[in-house]
């Protein structure tokens, strides 16, 4: 995406007052103090600032200008739009609110439509600016942060405007900052495929509160995070954010959780704060790939260093002992009383060369550690600055990712501003550092196994399109209806009876084979074993006739529509497999632990439908009950295989079938051999 009119302008106008403490004037301030050239600004009074030139109009101007920068009031932004196409002008950012977030949908709509009849991009309404820190462009009210190699696009003008802020005091240079506010243009997704592509950002950072279309915005995510790290904070963990829904795997698929699973298949990093957020970016812009799991630990103080290791560990690090040659080499210089096991202590006694050589023989060779935690606890009669350059040392010789954890306070403060000028990044904690090391290998491994699964998946989702169809009938489908149209789409069903009366469920029972099992059908019963609605182990014809009478006085009150028989199934484990229809993402498919308690051990995995192979074994694997699938102490193994199938089948019916809004498959009994539907749900959705 070409965006150089909003991000590389060869000139700036200014809309709006030039009064003192107006936004008008703050902005065009804000460009001065940043070293922008040429500024203008234009309002009726054609009124400027000492540095910069005002005109009642952009024609009076008089040269090209590329962007303007919107601060009038919300009654004139459609004048300025129009006018600004008639200048030829590219680019826009419009600071002024009153839009939809004040629910003036329409005078945004207005806007949008003049923008696109003169070719404007434009950013917002109701933002905070701009910033592109190489071209000395502060279109923004908020802080000017130091330049570096993040980009950071934020949704919260507030949040974004903060974390500027924070920027000096955490380490951490911007390359490009965008407050997009309402996005009634350009959003995150448009955003994303320019960074995408922009050789000055190294590491994307994104705040967001929902997006408009979000396969697009995953596709965008997607492309991005093969080419440079994506850190997402995504806002709406809350229970509140849940919607009512009538099937298990509605509740499941809960807004943050469907959100969770896409930014993950997506290749992106959810993080949770934003200090979470800087100690990511401080690891991908300044350290070399991390290319493996095991790490070493130097530290001084074994306390630190212990409380590291353990964090390591809990996050999948491997926090390993050094090998025989690795000791050898370490005992050879630290003194008798120095731990060497790792974490590897080398005691108060650490110094400049100490530090150098423990963390070169651990990290060099073949054999060598993935990366390193320099810990250091200073004293304050010591100068921490000799072991800052130790460590220094060690990253030059090895090349390989090491991070810092000085504490504490002013003891260290000298040493900081020397390890940020080499590369070397500083954490608060040796646990914080830990994690930023995870993060970072779970990336590369991610990178290491892509595959094309999301492109033939956007591709199959398209050839599905094309070939929709109805679903049978009309209204709730009753489950022994629901049980054929799953058999008519090749989903393996068992053999039922839907009877009507005592006497055909004994003869349908009969020819079923003993024992059956009898559930109720009525629509107003959904949860047939809550309320008594399933008997179970019927082994003769008086059993099946008096557990008839008994379903039929359970739905006493509603609708009655029989009873639907099955054979007994002994499976080896139940699972559910679930579809449900999220309002930006759309199709989603759940997997996870069946049976009666499904939400409450909420053992599931979520992904965007429809699946490839590859994705749904690792839906399958990734359960905390897969090893009761695998076989665990001695049981036989369910058909996994037979599983993953199904799995990929079943989530493409959404695409066949656009008006399936949620789909129950609880239990599905996984065999030694193949798998059956136990019961299924299905619920329609209104189709526009």
């Amino acid at each position: 995406m070409r965006l150089e009119a909003l991000f590389t302008p060869r000139a700036v106008a200014v809309f709006g007052s030039m009064g003192e403490g107006k936004l008008g004037a703050v902005l065009a301030q804000s460009l001065v103090n940043g070293g922008f050239s040429p500024v203008f600004a234009v309002n009726p009074k054609g009124q400027g600032l000492a540095e910069v030139a005002g005109f009642p109009s952009l024609a009076a101007i008089g040269q090209p200008v590329d962007l303007v920068i919107v601060a009038s009031p919300a009654s004139t932004v459609a004048s300025v739009l129009e006018e600004c196409g008639q200048g030829g002008v590219g680019a826009a950012v419009l600071i002024t609110s009153g839009f939809s977030e004040m629910g003036n949908r329409d005078g945004e709509e207005e806007l949008l439509q003049i923008a696109r009849r003169h070719g404007i991009r434009f950013v917002g309404p109701n933002c905070a600016g701009i910033v592109n820190t190489q071209a000395r462009l502060f279109a923004t009210l908020e802080t000017h942060p130091p330049a570096g190699r993040t980009a950071f696009i934020s949704q919260s003008g507030a949040l974004g405007g903060a974390v500027l802020s924070w920027a000096e005091e955490q380490g951490l240079g911007f390359s490009k900052f965008v407050s997009y506010g309402n996005g009634a243009d350009l959003g995150p997704s448009e955003l994303l495929r320019y960074l995408a592509d922009d050789a000055e950002s190294a590491v994307v950072a994104l705040y967001i509160e929902s997006v408009r279309d979000g396969r697009d915005f995953l596709q965008a995510a997607s492309v991005l995070a093969r080419v440079k790290p994506l850190v997402v904070m995504k806002s709406g963990r809350s229970q509140s954010g849940r919607r009512a829904t009538l099937s298990h795997t509605g509740s499941l698929a809960g807004a943050d959780a469907v959100y969770d699973a896409a930014l993950r298949e997506a290749g992106t990093i959810r993080v949770s704060s934003v200090e979470e957020m800087f100690d990511l970016c401080k690891g991908f812009t300044t350290l070399p790939p991390m290319r493996g799991r095991r790490v070493a630990i130097v530290t001084n103080s074994g306390g630190p260093g212990v409380l590291a290791a353990d964090k390591g560990e809990s996050l999948g690090l491997v926090i390993a002992e050094p090998n025989a040659a690795q000791k050898e080499a370490l005992s050879s210089f630290l003194p008798g009383y120095a731990a060497v096991r790792n974490p590897i202590d080398l005691t108060v006694e650490g110094n400049e060369e100490g530090y150098r050589r423990a963390l070169v023989s651990l990290l060099e060779g073949p054999q060598g550690y993935d990366a390193a935690l320099a810990l250091d606890v200073n004293t304050p009669y010591l100068d921490p600055q000799p072991v800052a350059r130790g460590v220094i040392a060690a990253q030059s010789e090895t090349g390989k990712p090491i991070l810092a954890n000085f504490m504490a306070g002013r003891c260290i403060a000298s040493a900081l501003p020397v390890l940020q000028e080499a590369g070397i990044p500083n954490f608060a904690s040796g646990e914080r550092a830990m994690a930023v090391l995870s993060w970072m290998a779970s990336r590369q491994e991610w990178l290491d196994n892509l595959d094309d699964s999301t492109s033939a998946a956007n591709q199959e989702q398209s050839n599905f399109a094309q070939e929709s169809r109805l679903l049978p009938g009309s209204g709730q489908m009753l489950e022994p209806e629901a049980m054929a149209w799953l058999a008519s789409c090749g989903l393996p069903t068992p053999p039922l009876a839907w009877v009507e009366s005592p006497g055909e469920a004994a003869e349908e029972a009969a020819r079923l084979g003993f024992p059956v099992v009898a559930k109720v059908v009525s629509p107003q019963i959904l949860h047939k074993s809550e309320a008594g609605g399933v008997r179970l182990n019927l082994r003769d014809r008086e059993a099946v006739i008096a557990a008839y009478e008994f379903l039929e006085e359970s739905a006493r009150g509603g609708e009655f529509r029989g009873v639907v028989l099955y054979p007994m199934v002994q499976p080896l484990q139940e699972v559910i497999l679930g579809l449900s229809f999220d309002p930006q993402f759309g199709p989603v498919v759940a997997f996870g632990l069946g049976g009666i308690y499904t939400e409450i051990w909420r053992d599931v995995a979520l992904r965007l439908a429809p699946l490839q192979r590859a994705e749904a074994a690792a839906m399958v694997r990734e359960i905390k009950a897969f090893p009761l699938l695998a076989g665990a102490r001695g049981r036989p193994a369910c058909d996994i295989e037979s599983l993953i199938e199904v799995l990929v089948k079943f989530s493409r019916l959404p695409f066949h079938y656009p008006e399936l809004g949620e789909v129950d498959l609880n239990p599905v009994f996984l065999l030694e051999k193949g798998l059956v539907v136990g019961d299924a749900r299905v619920i329609r959705r209104s189709v526009s």
